[in-house]
């Protein structure tokens, strides 16, 4: 802008670097929030499918042993007959 004069220029340069500073800022700022919550989001929902994921094994595992239990208990009978 030709027709600023120094001291105008400087203060309208000085004014633009303030404010992108402080836009640059909060957007920086914006960003780390918003990374917080999406960990925080993320480390719930991988808590909750472990917990899932433990309870199905523990069925499972409980069938298997209750299968072997039934399993024995036939054979068992059978051996004695």
């Amino acid at each position: 802008m030709p027709w600023l004069t120094t001291a105008q220029t400087e203060e309208l340069t000085g004014h633009y670097v303030r404010r992108r500073l402080d836009a640059t800022r909060q957007s920086i700022l914006d960003t780390a929030r918003r990374a917080d919550e999406l960990r925080q989001e993320y480390e719930s929902r991988y808590a909750d499918l472990r917990r899932a994921l433990l309870r199905r094994h523990a069925a499972g595992a409980c069938a298997v042993l209750a299968c072997a239990a039934g399993a024995g208990s036939l054979a068992a009978g059978v051996l004695t007959r």
